[in-house]
């Protein structure tokens, strides 16, 4: 059917890719020498099924680096990301696969405590000894009694029984080689599996503590955000709590806001701010922990990544702050000049101001959605740049209050940091544009009339929620009942959606209808908010709402 040709083709893309890079020469020397998140994409992109061949040529450390990226899973950005048990199972099938001896090698090099916690939910272990002995009606231990018998085995002297059977085939494979050439390691994974096993503590009522299980991903997800920090990530924790409090400064203050402390601690605990960074890349690849190689394979190296940059495995380069799109210009006229000045006088300074925006970047990845979706690192990178921009137009002069950014002096930036001035922008962005479209919508609903019961019902929702929402500064919480202005007026759904989010963006809606010779709009298009000149149209639009719903 129709529907099914992008699919088709985008999976014939991907074959074609992945049969480009394992016909190159060398590979075995060139998969080495790939950053992690370059690897990851390329898995991404063709599918882990298909990339055993890559995977068995991966490092050990390689493999953590991608599994920090790939493992770990939230439902939407923001919320904090859990383990994946069952894609671990299929990372293991995809190394068995390309042999089990190898793939055992491979693991008895990892992290044995990331394998303990993955295998453990795969997995219950008892030690044979503690089994109590059958009697004649062939009645076992208790613990394996829900078990499925045909799956229950003994491996190194441990009675293993699957808790789940996807990629059991493997798992049980994989610890077979364990046991027979890794053993000590294979005994470490067993005696942590065997403890997870019986870790249900006992319930007296006095203590809420987690179970052995709970804390050990607990620790294995602290130990993730650490090796991440030194890379530049932000945590979405550390990503939530900086936006809240970048919305709490005092906007009636004749003083430029203080240091935020979490991004004073997130620069003073990084020893290079610009290791490896997701928004940060210049898509150059970093030393990797294997020797030099010979000259052939280094050429091999950039036909890789040549290959990659073509296909759009590698993106390109997220666009520094000098640089810009020629729509863009215009909308960041006033920190391009600011950015200028820096650049030709203090490159150290400038340098400074691009790590700034490199965590700006970062934290809006961790923490914020963009039409329903993850931010891609270069929408990052320019909403960074944007909310900075309002930031400088919104700046206070000394003793002349706030807003009144214009008259800003030139070496500005060589004092100040794009930190604060992104804090400016963004109580600007959340109370002028979020905020009040917001309540705007509140005071429509109040007095839009609806002949349809159901639909009026659904109105009086919708209010009743975004009212609470505006209240508490989170109006974006009560989007799941905006879709019933979607029945009124889509165009204006769509804008809604974007003014009441998170992060607040101008949907073309809003320009389209302040031109009647617009005929179409597109439902992702969109541009970021950087001047306050574009706030007054935001006004507008939901002055001139109730006649678009009443229509």
């Amino acid at each position: 059917m129709p529907k099914d040709v992008p699919a088709t083709r985008g999976t014939q893309a991907a074959g074609n890719l992945l049969a480009r890079i394992l016909d190159t020469p060398h590979l075995a020397l060139v998969v080495p020498r790939l950053p992690p998140e370059m690897l990851h994409r390329l898995i991404e992109r063709c599918g882990l099924e298909d990339c055993g061949d890559l995977v068995a040529l991966a490092t050990p450390g390689q493999l953590t680096g991608v599994f920090d990226l790939d493992l770990w899973r939230s439902d939407q950005p923001g919320l904090e990301e859990q383990f994946d048990a069952d894609r671990f199972g299929l990372w293991l099938e995809v190394l068995v696969e390309s042999g089990v001896d190898a793939a055992a090698r491979k693991v008895s090099e990892m992290n044995a405590d990331l394998v303990i916690a993955a295998l453990a939910q795969h997995m219950l272990v008892v030690d044979p000894a503690s089994l109590p002995m059958s009697d004649s009606t062939g009645e076992g231990d208790a613990s394996m009694g829900m078990l499925d018998d045909r799956f229950i085995c003994e491996v190194g002297g441990y009675m293993i029984a699957p808790t789940r059977l996807d990629s059991w085939d493997a798992i049980a494979d994989l610890l077979l080689a364990l046991a027979s050439v890794h053993r000590e390691y294979f005994h470490r994974v067993m005696h942590g599996c065997r403890r997870l096993s019986n870790s249900a503590p006992e319930i007296d009522g006095l203590d809420d503590l987690m179970t052995d299980h709970d804390q050990v991903m607990f620790d294995l997800g602290l130990e993730r955000e650490r090796r991440r920090e030194q890379h530049g990530f932000v945590t979405p924790a550390q990503a939530r709590a900086f936006l809240q409090m970048s919305r709490q400064i005092d906007l009636n203050e004749d003083t430029a806001p203080g240091g935020n402390p979490i991004a004073t601690a997130y620069f003073r605990g990084m020893d290079d701010p610009i290791v490896g960074t997701a928004s940060d890349s210049r898509g150059q690849l970093p030393s990797a922990d294997v020797p030099l190689t010979p000259h052939e394979s280094e050429s091999s190296l950039a036909a890789v990544v040549d290959v990659l940059r073509e296909a759009g495995v590698l993106p390109e380069p997220p666009r520094a702050l000098l640089e810009a799109s020629t729509d863009q210009a215009s909308h960041l006229a006033l920190i391009r000049t600011h950015i200028q000045f820096v650049s030709d006088r203090h490159a150290t300074v400038f340098l400074q101001r691009n790590h700034e925006v490199a965590y700006l970047a970062n934290t809006i990845l961790a923490a914020c959605a963009i039409q329903g979706r993850p931010f891609t690192p270069h929408e990052a990178s320019d909403a960074a740049v944007a909310v900075c921009n309002l930031g400088l137009e919104n700046w206070p002069l000394l003793k002349k209050g706030w807003r009144g950014g214009i008259g800003l002096p030139d070496d500005f930036l060589v004092d100040h940091n794009l930190v604060d001035v992104f804090q400016v922008g963004w109580l600007v962005l959340h109370q002028d544009v979020c905020l009040y479209s917001a309540e705007h919508l509140v005071g429509v609903l109040t007095h839009l009339r609806c002949g349809d019961h159901h639909l009026r019902a659904e109105l009086g929702k919708l209010r009743v929620e975004m009212a609470a929402e505006w209240r508490k500064g989170t109006p974006w919480r009560a989007h799941a009942h905006l879709d019933a202005i979607a029945i009124l007026d889509s165009p204006a759904w769509a804008a809604l959606l974007g003014l009441t989010s998170e992060f607040p963006i101008l949907h073309a809606a809003i320009e389209a209808s302040r031109n009647a010779r617009t005929l179409t709009v597109s439902a992702s298009s969109f541009e970021f908010i950087s001047e306050n000149r574009q706030i007054p149209s935001i006004h507008e639009f939901m002055r001139s709402l109730p006649g678009r719903l009443t229509e």
